[in-house]
């Protein structure tokens, strides 16, 4: 598998934001966001090492980290990515539970796989396996990438998130609705920095009662503001 990263650091988003993660970033996106600040993972000459999965389950064992974060790039892209979840998720954390492995994902790749994959876990690891979706907004210049169907497999285990810029805000509330998202999976919104103040997030939840929705900053930027990697 083409890894690009492995570290350890704090989730900077999503439910478990602040807590301590085992992170492996794999090289190759199929979408090119007009924001996007890991585009370094997906350029062709990217220095990439080549990783078994039995070589990545050891290295997470050896973290002594539970919350497993596996992004990109674009992790569902990988060919062997539902069999490296089954290993994690049948792993045991160093507390004794078994590891939590989340899947940061851009909506723009099918789940199908494994959201199947986490129906058959159900009985042995429940609540091992999140998403994190990514539904991107007009100003990513990938809205019409999006999978619909992606969306559909979600429930309150997982998380959409929107990065908006001031001109998102309107589609937000659409996309929401149309996907039947509030009240039936957890919704974050984030500031395309530079873009939109975080303050008009706040206003804008307020002017619509949005509150299925949680506002949220991307904490890895502020605490190490202009750092791409390692964090």
């Amino acid at each position: 598998m083409p890894v690009v990263e492995k570290f350890i650091s704090i989730n900077g988003e999503g439910r478990c934001a602040g807590k301590l993660a085992a992170f492996i970033r794999f090289a190759g996106c199929n979408l090119r966001c007009s924001y996007c600040d890991t585009m370094w993972a997906n350029e062709p000459g990217a220095a990439v090492q080549s990783e078994t999965v039995a070589a990545l389950v050891a290295w997470v064992r050896e973290t002594g980290v539970e919350c497993v974060t596996l992004t990109g790039g674009e992790p569902v892209l990988q060919p062997h990515l539902a069999q490296l979840v089954r290993v994690l998720c049948g792993e045991a954390g160093p507390t004794g539970h078994g590891l939590r492995v989340e899947v940061e994902t851009n909506g723009a790749a099918d789940l199908a796989e494994l959201a199947n994959l986490r129906q058959q876990l159900r009985g042995v690891a429940p609540g091992a396996l999140t998403f994190t979706v990514d539904w991107k907004l007009p100003s990513s210049g990938m809205e019409a990438r999006m999978l619909p169907t992606n969306f559909a497999l979600l429930d309150a285990r997982d998380a959409v998130k929107f990065v908006c810029a001031e001109s998102d805000l309107p589609r937000v509330l659409e996309v929401a609705r149309q996907l039947d998202l509030p009240g039936r999976v957890p919704v974050y919104l984030s500031p395309c920095f530079g873009r939109i103040e975080p303050a008009r997030i706040v206003e804008f939840m307020q002017e619509n009662g949005m509150i299925w929705a949680t506002a949220q900053l991307q904490l890895h930027k502020i605490i190490w503001p202009n750092v791409e990697r390692g964090v």
